[in-house]
């Protein structure tokens, strides 16, 4: 991987940085760790990803995340506990990898657990705003690898009026923004996540927001049903067929047809939600292939909604290239989906791994230029996707 920015107002500092990206998303399933290079130049960023290692979480540590996303299943005791639990595990990722890669990178950026994010304000006790909260002690991190630490990105952003996601916008404007070709940068993790670059646009006007479930529900399903982590290249999709009847009602409501800036979590789309998508399949079919098959619909028809009605008036008459990424980008009934919903675009739907870039790396190595941004006090958020007044620093450091 080696990309330089086109068209870019970032700013950068003099010194090349090797820069680590340790990331855990809402699927909750591991850490990817990405070691980044990343040089400056006039006026832009390049970037060469070293090397890329995922670790999965242990089952004990895995079952201690996902209770603390339901608040009403674990102590206060056992929240700090699995904060410092987490810096463990992530100093861990990252010692084995300088380990095996034999690079020591001279910073690291740990996004952290997300345990709950709420992008808009709502009233608590007497006042309204809007909250986040990422576990994983950046001090054992520190400490383990003897490097710095940035962590903590998401809360300045969200001081500022943002919704504190998405903040992978920055790094795919830097890696994929195109003169003549609309890029849309479309993550399936746990919850879906949109990037949309115009062709020849500048950063600022760059959108990005989620667009729903991403494996989330899909996962949820397939281990209630069948016992497995998640549907395999979308094998147990491909052997059922989407329920119209679950589907169109799902896809009428509010978060789909909310405008941008808009970001949810497992707030939205977590058990709860997974439950009541399964009990309404079971109305209409006792084939537990039709509940993930149109788990997996849902997913490929928010993604297609938002890019009918926000994308495509703002990129056409470009072509545009889908580049997906994470985990959904293995999901072979998935990308068939979105292939088929998306035909009459003028697209081409790709994965990252075609331009030269893991589709699990992409956001690890999102943190490690977030990370790098920090360091030389330089923004990492991009207002137009986020919401916020105007850029901002991220995070906040923890040196070794």
């Amino acid at each position: 991987m080696q990309r330089t920015s086109a068209k870019s107002k970032i700013q950068s500092s003099r010194k090349p940085l090797t820069v680590a990206g340790l990331m855990s998303g809402t699927s909750a399933d591991g850490i990817d760790v990405a070691l980044v290079r990343i040089e400056p130049g006039r006026g832009a960023l390049r970037l060469e990803l070293l090397a890329h290692r995922a670790f999965a979480f242990p089952r004990p540590l895995r079952a201690a995340i996902l209770a603390a996303m339901n608040a009403a299943s674990i102590s206060t005791a056992e929240l700090a506990r699995l904060n410092w639990r987490l810096g463990l595990a992530y100093a861990d990722a990252l010692r084995d990898t300088i380990r095996d890669t034999r690079i020591r990178p001279d910073l690291a950026g740990c996004h952290g657990q997300t345990i709950y994010h709420q992008g808009t304000p709502a009233l608590f006790a007497g006042r309204r705003f809007a909250c986040t909260w990422q576990l994983g002690e950046p001090a054992l991190i520190a400490a383990e690898c003897r490097i710095p630490v940035v962590s903590n990105f998401r809360p300045m952003d969200m001081a500022l009026g943002g919704q504190g996601a998405p903040l992978v916008p920055l790094f795919d404007y830097v890696y994929f923004a195109h003169p003549k070709r609309a890029r849309v940068l479309q993550n399936i993790g746990g919850i879906g996540n949109m990037t949309v670059i115009p062709a020849g646009a500048p950063l600022e006007k760059v959108i990005a927001f989620d667009t729903g479930p991403g494996n989330m529900v899909i996962d949820a399903l397939m281990q209630k049903l069948f016992g497995k982590p998640y549907d395999k290249d979308g094998r147990t999709a491909a052997k059922g067929t989407p329920l119209p009847h679950v589907l169109i009602p799902l896809l009428k409501e509010n978060f789909f047809r909310q405008k941008p800036p808009k970001s949810a979590g497992r707030e939205q789309f977590g058990d709860a939600y997974a439950a009541r998508l399964l009990a309404a399949c079971r109305k209409k079919s006792r084939k537990p292939e039709d509940a993930i098959a149109t788990a997996t619909a849902l997913t490929a028809e928010s993604i297609w909604y938002a890019f009918h009605r926000w994308v495509n008036p703002l990129t056409r008459p470009a072509a545009v290239d889908v580049i997906v990424s994470g985990g959904g980008a293995h999901n072979r009934y998935l990308i068939k989906a979105l292939n088929t919903l998306l035909r009459n675009y003028n697209c081409v739907v790709l994965t990252t791994d075609a331009l030269s870039l893991p589709a699990s790396a992409k956001e690890a190595a999102a943190f490690a230029l977030l990370a790098y941004q920090t360091w030389n006090h330089h923004p990492g958020n991009v207002p137009s996707a986020t919401g916020a007044s105007h850029p901002a620093i991220l995070g906040q450091i923890t040196y070794a």
